[in-house]
């Protein structure tokens, strides 16, 4: 016997809602903001011959792009939002965005390390009084732009909020604008370490090892939030803590049942679906008692049950 729970409770959650609008109508003041310093800084590298300012300029550049991507993702979450061709609803649109956005930073930081190195091998002349002023400029910028993310991520829809049993659940998507606006301001502080080193001591080596070094944080970064968008893309969420709680209600059933087969897979931002097989020796026991079971865990928003009973089992 097959039966699926009532999906009410998925429906209401499954819509473009409030939170959704908050983080895209953010992610697009910062695409915007991003824009505009990026063009300031690039020329102003350029120009001033400040490898570290050409640096972050460039790397913001990549930012703006993956940013631009991410206002994408919303949108087209929010436009197909009620397409019934999307069983599960647009939610992994925004991951996927999140996920190419890590690819960005992967890509940066190898652009980081090319220039860098060249300019180790061959050092110029820096204007560094100038420079520090875009640089500081750019970290003032990355400032405004953090503050906007995360009040567009607010207590609904945010970066580090808890849902149901004390799960953390992040958006993927403002997650992968947020990681680029901060790559973005530890490349602004490390110009501004290293053009001050630069100017006081005559460290010029300082401005592409500073460069180095925020590359491999950036690397860092990136690497991380591939491995969480990957996780979801990849349904890989059966080590997630709510397969356990999962086990435990089957654990809960009338004596003589057995979970044969469990198959968990993400959804939405904190909503699981749950494919559940069972043999049992009770013949009072039916789907409707174990989705009833489930229901105390709020986040399981779709349930499959399959239920053997030991009189259907071949001898």
């Amino acid at each position: 016997m097959n039966a699926h729970r009532d999906l009410s409770r998925w429906e209401q959650r499954h819509d473009y809602g409030v939170g959704n609008a908050r983080a895209e109508a953010g992610t697009r003041w910062v695409l915007w903001i991003t824009l505009v310093t990026m063009v300031i800084e690039i020329t102003a590298g350029w120009w001033f011959n400040s490898m570290a300012v050409l640096a972050d300029g460039w790397h913001m550049s990549s930012h703006a792009l993956a940013i631009g991507l991410s206002v994408f993702a919303y949108a087209a979450a929010r436009k197909y939002a009620n397409d019934p061709r999307f069983a599960f609803g647009t939610w992994k649109i925004e991951v996927l965005a999140g996920y190419t956005s890590a690819l960005f930073l992967i890509a940066v930081a190898a652009l980081m390390v090319f220039g860098a190195v060249d300019r180790l091998l061959d050092p110029q002349p820096i204007r560094y009084a100038e420079a520090m002023v875009v640089a500081i400029l750019g970290l003032v910028v990355n400032f405004v732009c953090a503050a906007i993310l995360h009040r567009a991520g607010g207590p609904e829809h945010g970066h580090d909020h808890t849902h149901g049993h004390g799960h953390q659940h992040d958006d993927l998507n403002l997650k992968a604008a947020y990681i680029h606006v901060l790559t973005d301001a530890l490349t602004s502080v490390l110009a501004i370490a290293a053009l001050a080193g630069g100017w006081f001591w005559g460290w010029a080596w300082l401005d592409p090892a500073c460069a180095l070094v925020g590359a491999v944080l950036v690397a860092l970064w990136a690497k991380n939030l591939l491995r969480q968008t990957g996780s979801v893309l990849l349904d890989r969420e059966m080590d997630h803590p709510v397969v356990e709680e999962i086990r435990e209600v089957i654990g809960g059933l009338p004596a003589g049942t057995q979970l044969t087969d469990l198959h968990v897979w993400r959804v939405g931002n904190g909503a699981y679906a749950c494919a559940i097989s069972l043999l049992t020796h009770d013949p009072a026991l039916t789907p409707l008692a174990v989705r009833e079971a489930l229901a105390i865990h709020e986040e399981i928003v779709h349930v499959t049950v399959e239920l053997h009973r030991c009189d259907e089992c071949p001898a």
